[in-house]
């Protein structure tokens, strides 16, 4: 086991440098924040779930030519990224109304709306993530109008293909973040999908019952974190492992790192009450 060097470090991530020139290790941290942070906790086994559950979902986005910035799982907490730079300006799209739309509009919790709605907050925890306008990103030069137009672009396709993916599982996606960023590659500039989709950003009810299977259970104090992220994670990739890992994730220090290079390490784990077995380098989708 070897370290690398850490190039940033977030309330649920840790970026790490990457084996090659141009790429980034991203571990999957175990802590839960809320309220910019206001709000902490440790959720055992929150990282190894985030981490599969965001592979399914950009190695599905990558098959439909969204470009995004993973490349493969390297095992249970960590994946394999390519380094960007990262536009300052989180992109959520609305689907039901939940949240801060419900207060700002006044709108009634669960009411769905019109159509996908894309808003845009500058990356800013100090200042509390402000919303802001097209012309706030453009005149400030976070992003061109025709990297904008762009983004939106990816936004609403990235939202169509996820709506169906998560209701072909009986869940709703009701709104969730994206971030996006600039690849370059020799003379080549293009914008992709970075970060991480997952309950930590998606709001998810179940179709059926309402019940949230995301991070507003511990924003909310209902409870329930892990097995909500469970269920999502068992939906998704249920007759595939691995996947979750929690047993064994919650017995290991959260802070341990295992180097890109270091062969596959096989592990047991459970979904759903049934156990599988795994290499940490095979892919959950």
């Amino acid at each position: 086991m070897s370290r690398r060097n850490k190039i940033y470090e977030g309330k649920a991530k840790i970026l790490y440098e990457g084996p090659e020139p141009g790429t980034l290790i991203q571990y999957f941290k175990d802590d839960a924040t809320a309220f910019n942070a206001q709000k902490r906790a440790t959720l055992q086994g929150k990282g190894v779930l985030n981490n599969c559950i965001s592979e399914h979902v950009f190695t599905q986005l990558n098959a439909i030519g969204i470009p995004t910035h993973f490349i493969r799982r390297i095992n249970m907490r960590e994946q394999l990224v390519r380094g960007v730079e990262i536009i300052p300006v989180e992109f959520v799209v609305r689907n039901v109304a939940a949240g801060s739309i419900c207060k700002r509009l006044g709108l009634e919790e669960g009411m769905p709306l019109p159509r996908g709605i894309v808003e845009y907050y500058y990356k800013d925890d100090a200042l509390g993530d402000p919303m802001v306008g097209e012309e706030h990103i453009t005149a400030f030069g976070w992003a061109q109008d025709f990297e904008l137009d762009e983004i939106i672009h990816m936004c609403l396709r990235v939202n169509d293909f996820l709506c169906g993916l998560f209701a072909a599982i009986g869940i709703r996606l009701v709104d969730f973040k994206m971030e996006f960023g600039r690849l370059y590659t020799d003379d080549l500039m293009q914008i992709i999908l970075a970060d991480e989709i997952s309950p930590d950003n998606c709001r998810l009810w179940d179709m059926k019952t309402n019940e949230k299977l995301d991070k507003d259970r511990f924003r909310r104090d209902m409870g329930g974190e892990i097995e909500a992220y469970q269920e999502v994670a068992r939906r998704l990739v249920s007759c595939q492992a691995p996947i979750s890992g929690i047993l064994q994730a919650a017995k290991t220090d959260p802070h341990e790192r295992i180097d890109a290079d270091e062969g596959a390490h096989s592990y047991h784990l459970e979904i759903g009450g049934s156990r599988s077995t795994g290499q940490s380098r095979s892919s959950c989708s």
